[in-house]
């Protein structure tokens, strides 16, 4: 999976090889609201159908958590 870092309105986020934003995080505390979150850019490759999740809430990963982010993140680098 080729993905660049980058900070993205003061938090961190990953571009595609195209160097477009496909993936951020925004901090609760920072944005002062109750949880962290996930979040995907339209460049991400993650549409499926009419309806799709674009952001996921996140109160703590687990290992299983993070298996599926990783899928998440090679779906939208269209490496899954």
């Amino acid at each position: 999976m080729s993905l660049g870092a980058k900070t993205w309105y003061g938090m961190p986020a990953y571009t595609n090889a195209e160097g477009k934003v496909v993936v951020f995080f925004q901090s609760a505390a920072k944005f002062k609201v109750r949880y962290a979150t996930i979040g995907f850019q339209p460049d991400a490759n993650l549409d499926d159908g009419n309806f799709w999740p674009s952001s996921y809430a996140v109160t703590k990963l687990t290992a299983e958590d993070k298996k599926q982010l990783v899928q998440l993140l090679k779906k939208a680098v269209n490496q899954a």
